[in-house]
């Protein structure tokens, strides 16, 4: 069957502080972000799909993004940069999902990290 990749986009809100960084982002502030989550795999020649939309839109929420949205991330992490979070976030999805390709975090419609696992 043929690999074929799925995507879903999360919106959710945070504050954090940088605390090593010198300059407006060393105080608390916080970011509308913007999440997409994707997930390869072969089709199911059954369902005809890699995987519900909806499932994968629960796992994320329920292993990673419950834990953010509205919340202070610097209650759980150290030094909360945009790098820093997607690569937590994949560690929060990757034992539960089987297939998942790469995570795009945006903090800012301008500002994204990509994020695709360890090599």
């Amino acid at each position: 069957m043929p690999k074929v990749e799925i995507r879903v986009e999360f919106l959710f809100s945070s504050a954090h502080r940088l605390p090593f960084y010198e300059g407006n982002c060393s105080r608390l502030h916080g970011h509308n972000y913007k999440l997409l989550a994707t997930v390869e795999g072969p089709i199911d020649p059954r369902s005809g799909m890699v995987m519900d939309f909806e499932v994968l839109r629960r796992q994320v929420w329920e292993k990673a993004l419950d834990r953010c949205d509205h919340h202070n991330l610097n209650d759980f992490m150290e030094n909360p940069t945009a790098e820093n979070i997607v690569v937590w976030i994949w560690e929060q999805l990757q034992p539960e999902l089987p297939g998942l390709k790469e995570l795009v975090l945006f903090e800012t419609p301008e500002y994204s990290v990509t994020y695709r696992g360890e090599a």
